[in-house]
């Protein structure tokens, strides 16, 4: 199957100072299994060999050979998951925004699930360099029984080095939809030297994270809040600040932190409850995330 509005537009290319890369991805049940049945990509994105270390999930992870993301830069993905597929994706490691001078850099993602499908779209953080300019879009459109968990994980800066954002500017949205209605629309202006956007928004953490999750039963609900409750005995409160909301058939859980170890852990803890609810297992860790 290929994607129409997957096009490659070689005029942009040129008119950009950086690469112009696009993957597009399709996910579809094949003698009972998960396969990567459709690819494309242009530039410098890829994907490696899928993986099978839960029976017929797919495990794929995203490959970014450039190793960071710089002004001029635009990257485009599409991923799209038939009817009782169901996918993993994840990332070998962050996605960097490199300083820059003048032009944006880029990121646009569209996730689509169809009915009885299943998405679990678990990159690793993204990491916004002093003097960056970035836009981000993610857009998830999922059927109406789509199961969809994935999250996004946004630092400020380099802790370990001491260094913050404070120059730069991020801007973008994240979208969902369930059954063709918007059901979180979220739009994000960010300017590094705007001290409120610390003070107030970050609440002078390094890391801003977001987790979503399809659902629709009160005892996951439920049983999310009493993990998040232990979780929190766990750390101090200067180290970790999460919560959870419930809109319609959707679980957002936000989390602020100084270390995206720290945001790391507690979501995969969160992942393996929700995805025991869901098959009565627990889940396997992508190897990658050990390395």
């Amino acid at each position: 199957m290929s994607d129409p509005s997957f096009a490659i537009d070689f005029d942009a290319q040129k008119r950009h100072s950086g690469w112009q890369a696009k993957l597009a991805l399709g996910f579809a049940v094949k003698n009972h299994k998960t396969v990567l049945a459709h690819r494309q990509q242009y530039g410098p994105l890829a994907v490696q060999r899928p993986f099978y270390p839960e029976k017929n999930i797919c495990h794929t992870y995203l490959l970014h050979p450039p190793g960071g993301v710089v002004g001029g830069d635009t990257l485009t993905i599409h991923t799209d998951v038939d009817s009782y597929a169901h996918a993993l994706v994840t990332t070998p490691g962050a996605t960097k925004f490199y300083r820059s001078a003048d032009q944006w850099a880029e990121q646009t993602q569209r996730l689509t699930v169809a009915d009885g499908g299943i998405l679990e779209w678990l990159p690793q953080e993204n990491i916004f360099f002093n003097d960056a300019k970035v836009k981000l879009n993610t857009t998830i459109i999922l059927a109406e029984t789509a199961r969809f968990m994935g999250w996004e994980m946004h630092c400020f800066g380099r802790p370990a080095l001491n260094e913050g954002f404070e120059k730069g500017y991020l801007m973008g949205k994240t979208e969902i939809q369930i059954a063709e209605k918007k059901i979180l629309i979220e739009r994000f202006a960010l300017e590094g030297a705007d001290s409120h956007f610390y003070i107030n928004g970050l609440q002078k953490f390094n890391l801003s994270s977001s987790l979503y999750i399809t659902n629709k039963d009160p005892v996951v609900f439920e049983m999310v809040q009493v993990l998040l409750n232990t979780i929190c005995k766990r750390y101090h409160l200067f180290d970790l600040v999460i919560g959870v909301t419930q809109l319609e058939g959707l679980m957002v859980i936000r989390a602020l932190a100084n270390w995206s170890e720290t945001i790391l852990s507690v979501f995969v803890e969160i992942w393996q409850l929700v995805r025991q609810q869901w098959f009565q297992e627990i889940p396997v860790k992508p190897r990658i995330w050990a390395t």
